[in-house]
């Protein structure tokens, strides 16, 4: 806000409480009833008795010399010179308030990149937690599968797939390591004999990009079969009923506990890379940045402490 506006903004204040004007409770009974149209509402929003806020509104009536509402059987009704009025106040609290907010600092912004997978399956179910915890930091998602940039793309943390080590210029802590496995929806299960010798068998094998079957089958695989770009949409497919998907177990550990997915057969692979949590060494991270960082590292160890 310009510095000028806002000293006329304290100087509209200090008139307001000088004594050849209405009180402050007066007119913010009034701005509220106007708004309502209604005591018993006005007085629950002031946190008063509906006695109060009447009783403030007759002052200011009689202070200013006019009726500022008309009282119907129903509530309120402002009156034209009310109506005048009840605009120019409620604009001028308005213009206090958000003064009043423009002195608050902002909230520290983090930008985190993570793939589109990660962000569905993990990271946004867990948000409610972290906004709670941390209302004043701005997280902003960058999902994307393409590697982002630091310095380029004005990224401050980053989750990926790989291996160590990242570089000397980059700070990394392990998340997750990757342990995939196989899920179905229980429907899929229910329709049909399994084959003790090939519990699979029969059953739609959905692919994505990172083609972990052949490893976890220990054989080679068709082409043909239903194919994804991410290890998401492989997920949701398989929650759909449409087959059996492989997935990291941390992505599908709460569909599994609320049994909406199930494991066909007990095979676990080890991925031959894990997740890491990234930040650049320098420059030296802020506060939220810490903040987030902490928050990502202790959610993933106490998931991890329960499985």
């Amino acid at each position: 806000m310009d510095i000028k506006l806002f000293y006329l903004l304290i100087v509209e204040i200090l008139l307001l409480m000088s004594s050849d004007l209405p009180t402050p409770n007066s007119l913010r009974a009034f701005e509220v009833a106007g708004r309502h149209l209604n005591f018993r509402r006005a007085a629950e929003e002031m946190g008063v008795s509906q006695g109060a806020v009447a009783q403030q509104v007759r002052g200011l009536e009689a202070r200013l010399g006019i009726r500022l509402f008309d009282r119907v059987a129903r509530g309120l009704v402002l009156t034209d010179a009310g109506r005048q009025y009840h605009d120019q106040v409620a604009r001028a609290f308005e213009q206090m308030r958000q003064a009043t907010r423009n002195l608050r600092p902002a909230p520290e912004q983090v930008t985190i990149s993570v793939t589109p997978s990660f962000a569905s399956r993990w990271l946004i179910p867990n948000l409610p937690d972290f906004t709670l915890t941390h209302p004043d930091v701005d997280l902003r998602i960058l999902a994307t599968d393409r590697v982002s940039s630091f310095r380029q793309d004005a990224i401050d943390l980053a989750v990926r797939q790989g291996s160590p080590p990242f570089g000397a210029t980059l700070e990394a802590t392990l998340l997750f390591p990757q342990s995939i496995i196989a899920v179905c929806a229980p429907g899929v299960l229910t329709t049909r004999v399994a084959d003790q010798d090939d519990p699979l068998d029969g059953l739609v094998l959905l692919h994505d990009t990172h083609n972990h079957w052949p490893r976890f089958l220990g054989r080679s695989m068709p082409k043909q079969g239903m194919r994804f770009n991410q290890t998401g949409l492989g997920i949701e497919a398989a929650l759909a009923g449409q087959g059996v998907a492989l997935a990291s177990r941390f992505m599908v550990a709460r569909d599994l506990e609320d049994g909406r997915l199930v494991q066909p057969v007990a095979t676990e692979l080890a991925g031959e890379t894990d997740f890491y949590l990234l930040r650049r060494r320098k420059p030296i991270a802020t506060g939220a940045q810490d903040a987030v960082w902490t928050w990502l590292v202790s959610r993933a160890l106490k998931e991890a402490r329960s499985a």
